[in-house]
């Protein structure tokens, strides 16, 4: 990480299903923000925010919660872990999102419209603390295939481009980048992801800050990263799900 990058973890108290207030535990928990940093939230805490919990006991088959949150999916019956893999949003995560872990006898749902979710909670920012260059990721954590174990992507974004262009710029040698585009938003929620950890740590919240070649801006970046499944180099794989579920996949 180059020098001057810092990633701050920022403990909050435990936000409780089925709704809790997240400003109440986010506002004396955040450091004085600065130009230029990058607050990376968990969207389970803003999640349980919007009331997005349903009580296990309610939910006969978990399944048929996981297709109607889904925009395409493949059965668990395939997993030998019985585990639905699904589309959801532009990402590929196990079960939609769901999670029963740190839910208090809950499942949380993903957010609603998590790009409208992180505008508004940088927006909230940027008017309390007078800060211009402000940017927002919403957090989640998923599976890489041929991986052990999980890693942390941005779910949603907001303040600042997601994708710096490397094409037309030389590399060490000279030779010109033909292909290559750099994907900020996953890199830093990866990176807070790290920190925030998977269990009982409390650490919701992250702020990156001085993290080198962001460009600020309040457009909608949701088209610049989410790519259509036909387009993916993983393409291939991707045809599991089906291609008329790909074709009907739904947005926020």
């Amino acid at each position: 990480m180059p020098a001057g990058t810092t990633l701050i973890p920022i403990r909050t108290r435990p936000l409780l299903p089925p709704r809790d207030d997240l400003w109440e535990a986010l506002t004396p928990a955040l450091p004085v923000l600065q130009e230029g940093d990058v607050v990376a939230i968990t969207s389970k805490i803003v999640a349980i925010a919007q009331g997005r919990c349903i009580p296990v006991e309610a939910v006969l088959d978990k399944e048929q919660l996981v297709e109607a949150e889904a925009d395409a999916w493949i059965s668990r019956a395939s997993s030998k872990y019985g585990i639905t893999l699904a589309i959801k949003g532009g990402t590929l995560v196990a079960s939609a999102g769901i999670d029963a872990s740190n839910a208090k006898e809950h499942y949380v749902l993903w957010p609603k419209a998590p790009w409208a979710a992180a505008r508004e909670i940088g927006e909230r920012l940027t008017a309390s603390s007078g800060v211009a260059r402000l940017g927002v990721i919403l957090t989640d954590s998923h599976c890489i295939p041929l991986r052990r174990g999980t890693v942390g992507i941005s779910i949603g974004s907001y303040g600042f481009e997601p994708l710096r262009d490397y094409r037309g710029s030389p590399d060490i040698f000279g030779r010109p980048l033909e292909v290559t585009v750099s994907n900020l938003a996953d890199a830093m929620a990866a990176a807070a992801v790290g920190l925030m950890g998977e269990g009982a740590e409390c650490l919701p919240v992250v702020v990156l800050r001085n993290w080198p070649g962001l460009v600020f801006s309040d457009a909608d970046h949701r088209e610049d990263l989410i790519i259509p499944p036909e387009e993916d180099i993983f393409a291939p794989l991707l045809k599991a799900f089906g291609a008329p579920a790909l074709a009907s996949m739904r947005g926020e």
